[in-house]
């Protein structure tokens, strides 16, 4: 988990590659399966229903390559989410290995998104839209870092830097069960 350009879909499918499981995003799942009206609320930067974006997941979820595992990317983004996360995978008998939360300066986000706007193209990827991605994430997401802090699960990974060297504190830190920040 982590703010709207902080490295979790880059971070996500090398993780999900290095463990031969899927990686899953939300916002695949949602840009795969939502209608016009979603669309837009994503393109506007409003967050999607929680009973829409679990019922998608749960399907994705519930597809033969996810049954070994799997690594969620933007999934859940609140409270009740997680809540229906545990019930989801309590179902099946299995629960979340750890949780990595990638921190990364408001900036650094900012010039991320849009750097990755020009290439992709996607239209919820412009400088308001952006801001807004990021404001509802401080308001909405960020009570899932006490929540799974508290269960032991939080793994706190400087997302500053290019790829491979986020990748390998976010390795130490899923080695080590700790956080693993940048050198200073």
């Amino acid at each position: 988990m982590g703010p709207p350009g902080s490295g979790k879909g880059t971070q996500g499918v090398l993780v999900a590659q290095a463990q031969a499981v899927p990686h899953i995003s939300s916002g695949a799942v949602l840009r795969a399966g939502a209608s016009g009206e979603v669309l837009a609320q994503m393109a506007a930067g409003e967050l999607i229903g929680d009973d829409l974006i679990a019922g998608l997941m749960w399907t994705r979820l519930r597809d033969a390559d996810a049954a070994r595992g799997f690594v969620l990317d933007g999934f859940p983004r609140d409270v009740e989410q997680a809540g229906a996360l545990d019930a989801f995978l309590q179902e099946r008998g299995e629960g979340l290995d750890a949780v990595v939360l990638l921190e990364a300066p408001r900036d650094d986000l900012l010039a991320r998104m849009l750097a990755r706007a020009e290439v992709e193209q996607r239209p919820d990827d412009n400088p308001t839209t952006i801001a807004r991605r990021l404001d509802v994430y401080e308001s909405e997401t960020e009570p899932l870092v006490a929540l799974y802090d508290r269960r032991g699960l939080l793994r706190r990974v400087d997302g500053a830097g290019d790829p491979a060297q986020i990748a390998a504190r976010l390795d130490a830190a899923l080695r080590s069960g700790g956080q693993a920040a940048a050198p200073r």
